[in-house]
């Protein structure tokens, strides 16, 4: 739509927080009302998933299901690649949608009936589902929007995945008991057919101004031409991964993810473990207020995600667009790993909860607005393929893959290598020094791609 446009209210209070040209306010809004519902979807389906698989097999199984999810991506993947190549993007994400839809209709009929391991299959699924239905979601996005378009107006859609995540959990807590458990399935499924709505709503409206674009001011279409007409067509035969490993742009933002995860998760593991510690020493000394060491947990763990989601919508609002816009991409990319290599230098002397919480609550709100943002960023200058297919691989495989090597750190630091936690935040600063390696070199080559799609 023509940036010269007159702004609307819409417009105008959009503005408040991101640069918003006339004409942009009602996709954006439309993108951000989408992924606010994947994301509460999600958050719906969350809770299902931890009672099916604790109940069914315990956290050991979990665990190594958890691990399962990425040897599963490495089927599921390629298989969406050749998907995307059979169709149009609109056709594509109307029935990838209405599958999982449909797959949260018949768990629920299963878990009438009683299957067995049924809670291990949904556990995987779960994984699955959420990266994959994410993933399409900014493929999507990144195909509406050019390159200045996406880094001025991502910072609004992004608040609606951070909203969407507060509401979900909100909405789970007080549906689950008059509804039960399984039936959260079924409202998931509902809300997960309102966002195919929703994506086919914007589609029409970007294939119409394509059409009005191409035809000039009148709006009439050029002969020969349709809305239908301008609707992309299905992808190449290239397969997901093939495309990851032979293009240095994608196989540098893939080892992003996978390092920003690995730091992450032994960072989660590194928190876990020194709250158990404290719980145990506060309940035993007599300091824990009345809470045994799991209701101490709770307590700490429910004011930890309220102070991180707090921080993360407060930057999403009103500091992502401007990091963006003030200091591009480059600076933005390497933000969070700053942050990261500071607050594990701390925990390497001082691994005691009050520095290890405020230095993962720094980390993890930077993580789920700044960071979520970039990374979304960094596809705009992609073809079409890369953003579908390459996309999908980099935001589910290499994501888990680095939970896997999180848990052989684990596995081997305690049972092998006596780590304490100061070696685990040590180890944490090795990796973190490789993560701003790759983000340097990935700032360039965005750089490099963007000039060269403006001069195309």
């Amino acid at each position: 739509m023509s940036s010269n446009q007159e702004r609307s209210a819409l417009e105008r209070f959009l503005g408040i927080f991101t640069e918003v040209k006339g004409g942009e306010g009602t996709t954006a809004l439309l993108l951000t009302l989408n992924v606010f519902l994947l994301l509460a979807t999600y958050y719906i389906v969350k809770p299902v998933r931890e009672a099916l698989i604790l109940a069914g097999g315990g956290a050991e199984l979990k665990s190594y299901a958890s691990a399962g999810q990425a040897l599963l991506l490495l089927v599921v993947v390629p298989a969406y690649a050749a998907l995307a190549s059979k169709m149009p993007r609109k056709r594509l994400i109307n029935v990838v949608t209405l599958f999982f839809a449909a797959c949260m209709v018949a768990f629920y009929a299963l878990a009438q009936i009683g299957i067995p391991y049924l809670g291990v299959v949904f556990f995987l699924w779960v994984g699955i589902f959420n990266l994959m239905v994410i993933a399409q979601f900014w493929s999507f996005a990144n195909d509406v929007y050019t390159p200045e378009q996406g880094k001025r107006l991502f910072a609004i859609v992004a608040f609606g995945a951070s909203f969407g995540a507060v509401a979900g959990s909100w909405l789970s807590g007080r549906l689950i008991a008059p509804l039960g458990v399984e039936q959260m399935l079924l409202v998931s499924a509902a809300i997960l057919c309102v966002t195919l709505i929703l994506t086919n709503v914007i589609d029409a409206r970007e294939q119409a101004a394509a059409v009005k674009a191409k035809s000039g001011a009148s709006g009439t279409a050029p002969e020969g031409t349709s809305p239908k007409g301008t609707e992309p067509e299905a992808l190449d035969k290239n397969g997901a991964f093939g495309l990851v490993f032979g293009n240095r742009y994608l196989l540098l933002i893939a080892f992003l993810m996978l390092f920003l995860n690995w730091v992450n998760t032994t960072g989660e593991y590194i928190l876990g473990r020194v709250i158990s510690s404290t719980a145990e020493e506060a309940v035993a000394s007599g300091q824990a207020g009345g809470l045994d060491v799991g209701q101490y947990i709770g307590r700490f763990y429910s004011d930890f995600f309220f102070v991180v989601n707090i921080c993360g919508v407060v930057l999403q609002l009103f500091f992502v667009s401007r990091i963006l816009k003030f200091f591009g991409v480059r600076v933005a990319l390497l933000i969070l790993p700053l942050i990261a290599f500071g607050g594990y230098v701390l925990l390497a002397f001082y691994p005691v909860l009050s520095v290890v919480r405020w230095a993962k609550t720094a980390e993890n709100s930077t993580d789920y607005s700044l960071q979520n943002t970039v990374r979304n960023v960094l596809f705009l200058p992609t073809t079409r393929e890369e953003k579908y297919k390459a996309k999908q691989a980099i935001d589910t495989f290499f994501v888990r893959a680095g939970d896997v090597l999180s848990a052989l750190l684990v596995f081997f630091g305690t049972t092998y290598l006596a780590f304490q936690t100061s070696h685990f935040a040590i180890f944490n600063l090795v990796l973190v020094a490789i993560w701003i390696v790759i983000a340097v070199r990935i700032g360039v080559e965005n750089r490099r791609l963007v000039k060269e799609r403006e001069l195309s």
